[in-house]
């Protein structure tokens, strides 16, 4: 009986130690806890620490909590990022619930504007008769406001959401929503948004989710549960989820789309480029605007998979990033002549010319079809015809217009007339202004400095070229991706016979120039093109003469790309200050004073060392005082003690030992 009351009592204590490791593992906060697993909230669900400093950031009409850590991804600098999407997805909304018979209710307008709908007029003239028939009857009109479920309204995905401020503001500034799904697949996001919403009062619109992005668009690929509005913004490329985005959007529906990896985009790495999008990025003045082409490519190739195509609303380049906005049709007629959308670029490397080849060909027929057939090319001899040097090949890139100039119109008349509605109202004005004037049937584009650098001239005012191509019958705009930009129906040869008559009013030096650069080569050639510099009223664009802040200035000091959101992460302001010590100034030495740099000289041996006369033997040392006094002419100077010896001053009289 002994042996086994023994053997029980030890029984029952290896259990109770058992179930209290057990007990207290559960409570570790490094491992995963059934209660927060149960409710969805995945191993790292629990409680964040009362320890945890937190910061609220107030944007829009959204209010944000943040961790101090770097744990959940934020840049205030993308404010106008989100504000110009939030005006975007607006119109959008009037646009697709107009059609519907529903008008939007957007704070700040008035309630007398009226609906903006794009119908034919066929479909206009049975819109007023149901719209006069419903007032005739004492029906009110439908209307959605901000903030309210619309059942027949846009069901939204933001598939990388982090804290869900660009929810949280869909649900707040834009009307005419059924739902907005705020996705990420980090577990400390999601524990995130979920507050958020609860802080902003939204949870009837928006609804968090945990899941990959990608496992989440295919899985509404069926055409009733696809999303009306996609946005991605992910940090870096975009390039794995725009496979599942075209599929999971609706007939018609809006993609948004952000790329920061400019670098890769702008030509540093065009076989990255390729491996990412399907096309060589080149590098050239002009990067920005290609960037945003070959994106549009890379979206286009992708939906086309599927027998869908893309129709851009809005493309824009602005500060690290660009962003696009375009609509996802289905339609196998209309994919065909995707071919004869996408155009290779041979550009010049001695002075940057340019030229476009199509991939296809879309020609008319008597019978009132289409054909379609591959184009023929080169355009370009091997050697550039201005300066004889070879050509590189990128691409393929969007080649067709980039904006919906009708629609950017309409979002720049809302923003205009409500200004008070988002934070960079001024900017978004002027960014949108300068799109409307873009010549929307000319790619890419040249620069000023460009064409003054290749032939080593003074730089002509932008208003004096535009002037010049003006009166030589050719159209100018600007670009909103570049200050300095020169977009121009004009072909290179008209630009260089422009720029060989500047030169000639400031005169280069011909002899200092190589007769196999580009320079010369261009220059030998007289000019069949009197250009005539003398300024025109309608060279100075409208967006310049209002003075619109059409070029946004640095934001704030050590703006851009902000370090990627870490687990447990720094704080962003010591991770910025430990990043910005370990790469600035790699290659600049530290100031060094006197002490620092006599120490080094006295490294070095003098030059008597060299020749072997040196009396201090291998203790001689690259700074000497001046010398002594001769007592007589075969006695030579000595090398004084190091230890305290300084280096002579700019000044200073050198030693006979001084190399």
């Amino acid at each position: 009986m002994q042996g086994s009351s023994l053997w029980l009592s030890f029984t029952f204590r290896s259990a109770r130690v058992l179930s209290r490791a057990r007990f207290f593992e559960w409570q570790s906060p490094g491992l995963p806890n059934p209660a927060a697993m149960e409710n969805g909230t995945g191993p790292y669900g629990e409680e964040r620490p009362r320890e945890v400093q937190e910061t609220t950031v107030t944007e829009g009409a959204a209010k944000i909590a943040f961790p101090s850590a770097n744990e959940v991804f934020y840049n205030p600098v993308q404010e106008f990022n989100r504000d110009l999407t939030c005006a975007v997805i607006t119109e959008f909304a009037r646009i697709q619930l107009g059609a519907k018979g529903i008008q939007i209710k957007v704070p700040g307008e008035k309630d007398t504007q009226k609906v903006v709908v794009d119908l034919s007029e066929q479909e206009e003239e049975k819109v007023e008769l149901k719209e006069s028939e419903n007032l005739a009857s004492g029906d009110q009109p439908r209307t959605a406001a901000v903030g309210e479920i619309c059942e027949e309204g846009l069901h939204v995905l933001e598939g990388l959401a982090a804290s869900g401020l660009r929810s949280i503001r869909f649900a707040l500034e834009v009307p005419g929503l059924r739902s907005v799904v705020a996705n990420d697949a980090s577990t400390r996001a999601v524990d995130l948004i979920r507050r958020n919403v609860q802080l902003n009062d939204v949870a009837h619109l928006v609804q968090p989710s945990q899941a990959d992005a990608r496992m989440l668009m295919y899985q509404h690929q069926r055409v009733s549960e696809r999303f009306d509005v996609i946005d991605l913004d992910p940090y870096g490329s975009p390039a794995t989820f725009l496979d599942a985005a075209v599929q999971a959007v609706s007939e018609g529906g809006l993609l948004c789309v952000t790329c920061t990896d400019m670098a890769v985009l702008a030509g540093n790495s065009g076989e990255t480029c390729y491996s990412k999008y399907g096309a060589m990025a080149l590098k050239s003045r002009a990067c920005h605007e290609m960037a945003l082409r070959i994106v549009l490519h890379s979206l286009d190739l992708r939906a086309n998979c599927y027998q869908r195509f893309v129709v851009p609303l809005l493309s824009i380049s602005a500060d690290f990033y660009v962003r696009v906005f375009v609509r996802v049709f289905t339609g196998q007629a209309k994919v065909k002549a995707s071919a004869s959308k996408q155009a290779l670029v041979f550009q010049c490397v001695g002075c940057g010319a340019f030229h476009l080849q199509r991939l296809g060909k879309a020609s008319g027929v008597p019978s009132g079809r289409v054909k379609f057939s591959a184009a023929c090319g080169p355009p370009v001899t091997p050697e550039c015809e201005h300066c004889g040097q070879r050509h590189q090949l990128g691409g393929p890139m969007w080649a067709e217009p980039i904006h919906d100039l009708d629609f950017v119109g309409r979002v720049l008349e809302a923003v205009s007339a409500n200004p008070g509605r988002f934070h960079t109202s001024e900017r978004i004005r002027g960014v949108l202004s300068v799109i409307t004037e873009e010549l929307p049937d000319v790619p890419l584009y040249y620069t000023l400095d460009q064409l003054s650098s290749t032939i080593h001239c003074n730089t002509p005012s932008l208003l004096q070229l535009r002037s010049a191509l003006l009166h030589a019958d050719f159209r100018v705009s600007l670009s909103h991706a570049c200050k300095n930009a020169v977009k121009t129906d004009a072909p290179a040869s008209a630009l260089w016979d422009i720029m060989r008559c500047w030169e000639k009013e400031c005169p280069v030096k011909r002899e200092r120039l190589s007769e196999t650069s580009p320079a010369f080569r261009i220059l030998s050639v007289e000019p069949r093109l009197q250009a005539n510099f003398t300024i025109r009223e309608d060279a100075n664009p409208s967006s310049r003469q209002r003075g619109l802040k059409r070029f946004q200035a640095n934001p704030e000091a050590n703006w851009g790309p902000r370090p990627r959101a870490r687990p447990g992460g720094k704080a962003a302001d010591e991770a910025m200050e430990e990043r910005r010590r370990l790469l600035q100034n790699k290659r600049k030495e530290p100031p060094e004073d006197v002490a620092q740099r006599a120490a080094r000289l006295k490294t070095f041996p003098c030059k008597r060392f060299k020749e072997g006369t040196c009396q201090r033997g291998d203790q001689c040392c690259y700074s000497h005082s001046p010398p002594t006094p001769r007592v007589s002419a075969d006695a030579a100077p000595d090398c004084p003690e190091t230890s305290n010896q300084s280096p002579p001053g700019p000044g200073a009289a050198a030693g006979p030992g001084i190399d």
